[in-house]
C-alpha cells in the first residue's frame, strides 16, 4: 500500500496506549510542483472519511470509543511548502479530536 493508493489504507495498529493509529505510507520526494502535496491531501482527506463516516467502526469494531491517529511515514523529509501544509492540517485534524502526526522514516 501506499499514498498513491488513495482508495486503500495503508496500515492500521493498535498503540500501547490503546490509540488506534492509522498510517500513511509515503515514498514519494518532495517536488516543486506541490504534485506530492496534492496527492497525500487526497490519502488524508480519504483517512478523514473513513474515520468520520463510521466505516473504521464497520471494519474495525474493535476502535469503537477509541482514539483515532492518522501518522503519516515519510521517506524524504518535507520541504517547506510540506512543512507549513502538514503544520496546516495538524492545526484542523486536532479540531476533530484525532491525532495527527508524521515523521521521517530513517
Amino acid at each position: 500500500m501506499s499514498v498513491e493508493q488513495i482508495d486503500k489504507v495503508d496500515f492500521i495498529s493498535t498503540t500501547e496506549k490503546g490509540i488506534i493509529k492509522l498510517t500513511i505510507s509515503d515514498h514519494l520526494e518532495w517536488d516543486s510542483k506541490n504534485e506530492h502535496l496534492l496527492i497525500l491531501q487526497n490519502k488524508i482527506n480519504a483517512y478523514l472519511n473513513f474515520i468520520e463516516s463510521g466505516q473504521i467502526f464497520e471494519e474495525y469494531p474493535s476502535s469503537v470509543n477509541k482514539k483515532v491517529e492518522i501518522e503519516i511515514v515519510l521517506k524524504f523529509p518535507p520541504n517547506e511548502i510540506g512543512n507549513t501544509f502538514l503544520d496546516k492540517c495538524k492545526k484542523i485534524i486536532d479540531e476533530l479530536k484525532i491525532e495527527f502526526s508524521w515523521k521521517v522514516f530513517e
